[in-house]
């Protein structure tokens, strides 16, 4: 069975259409159709149906898109492990989010570069949704993801997902308000809000969910006039008036700005290293997995 053949069925069972898995591969519809032909021959069950002027795959094919990721991954783990004493060489190429990069990236490209300088490590500033579609496209190695305990991200069995660190995110207002704030735990800090404008992320749907909830429980909806995905920018709205909006307990503030401990319900970011399944093998990738914070 050639394993191609496999990662286009593997495709299209994610993206949906032909199109879109040639477009993955750089290679044209014809030739996806010719393989998947080909691999329904060599597995003796129909794998594609006819769905309007399109196809889908039958329940057999579904099956075999869900074996198809523990095969190509099992054969990417045989490829790197046929040298695995050998000193770690090669480039690792990470995409993750601004925080999460200076956190962790930047401190072990340091150690990398004064410890193993046969291995690189380099680095694109992506939002979740962003550096995972360049995963699963093979563009970049490590994604560095987040999602918020109140706004899990999706599970994707094609990915192997380790957890790393996790932190407490509160709101963020003006100092002179925070000082006057009356009330305990987050529903009273949110309703003492109520009125005020909100500011979500320009690149990530996941904040606007979180707040969007809390607000829910505390008994209104919010009403978000700005956006913005740098927290440095966050506060500086915040400071000129501009509403109030999520940042980290830990962010250090402009001494106009406070953030206020959100705690029943708490609101953590969880940050994640997602790889493809078998990568992890690859000791380059697995030497930089090892020295994130909490790998």
């Amino acid at each position: 069975m050639e394993t191609r053949r496999l990662q286009f069925l593997l495709e299209l069972s994610r993206l949906g259409s032909m199109r879109a898995v040639a477009d993955v591969f750089e290679t044209t519809t014809s030739t996806v159709s010719q393989q998947i032909s080909v691999l329904a021959k060599e597995t003796g069950v129909a794998l594609l149906e006819p769905d309007g002027r399109r196809v889908r795959l039958t329940p057999a094919g579904r099956r075999l898109a869900e074996h198809a990721v523990t095969i190509l991954g099992a054969v990417e783990a045989a490829r790197v492990d046929l040298d695995p004493e050998a000193e770690p060489a090669g480039t690792v190429r990470v995409a993750g989010f601004g925080t999460g990069v200076r956190h962790a990236v930047l401190p072990v490209a340091d150690l990398l570069a004064q410890r193993h300088p046969r291995v690189r490590v380099v680095i694109s500033e992506h939002e979740p949704a962003e550096a995972l579609a360049q995963l699963r496209t093979d563009d970049i190695d490590l994604a560095l993801t987040y999602d918020y305990n109140l706004a899990p991200a999706a599970a994707d069995p094609s990915l192997a997902v380790r957890p790393l660190w996790a932190e407490p995110w509160g709101l963020a207002v003006p100092r002179a308000d925070a000082n006057r704030l009356r009330g305990n735990g987050t529903l009273d800090v949110f309703a003492a809000f109520r009125d005020r404008d909100w500011i979500g992320n320009s690149r990530n749907g996941a904040d606007e969910t979180v707040v969007g909830t809390l607000a829910s429980m505390a008994g209104f909806s919010p009403r978000f006039t700005h956006r913005a995905d740098n927290l440095d920018l966050v506060q500086d709205l915040i400071a000129a008036g501009g509403g109030v909006g999520l940042l980290p307990e830990s962010w250090e503030t402009r001494p106009d700005v406070a953030v206020v401990a959100l705690t029943g319900p708490d609101v953590r970011l969880r940050a994640f290293a997602c790889t493809r399944r078998g990568r992890d093998a690859w000791p380059p990738l697995a030497l930089v997995l090892g020295l994130l914070p909490g790998g």
